[in-house]
């Protein structure tokens, strides 16, 4: 089972920028999205073979996910709990048969940290959401998880210390959500891989000279760690500040 996740921060832009090219190619068996940035009947891709899933940002421009998946999944839940109205669309489940898939854009604490709190609050409901499907089938989750969590997962790591997406909360709260019975799975085949980025600052050269962060991840289940077979990080797929990350998943019955 191959799994791709890419925060293409405006899919209408990545899509000018080649985007179908890249996923048709990578032919993958479920493809997230997040930062799509738009509404409901602002683009239609065609994409044959594929069931589509989006959640919108009720502020235009703004946030948003998306998952096209070949197989149907048994059920599809947009945000943290049904019924509970999520503004940003940050977050879309998909049920299947041995697991769940759960796409994520975590807010940004600002660069100022204002958001700081509420970022907190969310990490602590996305793992409280998280550990209840794990009690009832393994779950993969991706997306762009906004820290870096290790000193490795950051070019420049002393003068960002602090930083928002590199504060001690944010990384000892991804600590904590791992440490709960989940695996970052590039790490876990890759743990001592360094210039490993799936993030620059649109600042001049930056993305030339590898200064990046790692920021986005596929998070597995623990007991389901030695499916890992392999995780990528497409660093030379351009189209967005960030680049794709793939997982695949050893038995294709898992499905």
């Amino acid at each position: 089972m191959k799994l791709v996740s890419w925060n293409v921060n405006g899919i209408r832009a990545c899509v000018k920028k080649g985007f179908l090219d890249y996923f048709n190619a990578q032919d993958a068996d479920i493809f997230c999205l997040q930062e799509t940035k738009l509404q409901a009947g602002q683009i239609e891709l065609d994409l044959p073979g594929y069931h589509q899933y989006w959640n919108y940002a009720e502020r235009k421009g703004y946030s948003g996910t998306a998952v096209f998946t070949k197989q149907k999944p048994l059920h599809v839940t947009y945000g943290l709990e049904e019924g509970i109205n999520e503004p940003e669309g940050r977050i879309i489940t998909l049920e299947y048969d041995d697991f769940y898939l759960v796409t994520v854009y975590t807010p940004n604490s600002k660069r100022d940290l204002a958001r700081l709190a509420e970022r907190l609050e969310w990490e602590d409901r996305i793992l409280s959401y998280v550990r209840e499907l794990d009690s009832r089938k393994p779950v993969i989750l991706c997306g762009d998880l906004n820290v870096a969590h290790q000193e490795i997962d950051l070019k420049n790591y002393k003068t960002n210390n602090g930083n928002s997406g590199f504060t001690k909360e944010e990384r000892e709260k991804m600590t904590a959500f791992l440490a709960s019975g989940f695996v970052d799975s590039f790490r876990h085949l890759y743990p001592e891989r360094g210039d490993a980025y799936s993030w620059w600052s649109y600042m001049n050269k930056v993305r030339e000279r590898n200064i990046g962060w790692r920021i986005d991840y596929f998070i597995v289940s623990e007991r389901w760690k030695d499916k890992i077979e392999e995780a990528e990080i497409h660093a030379d797929t351009m189209g967005s500040d960030h680049c794709p990350v793939c997982l695949y998943m050893k038995d294709e019955d898992t499905m």
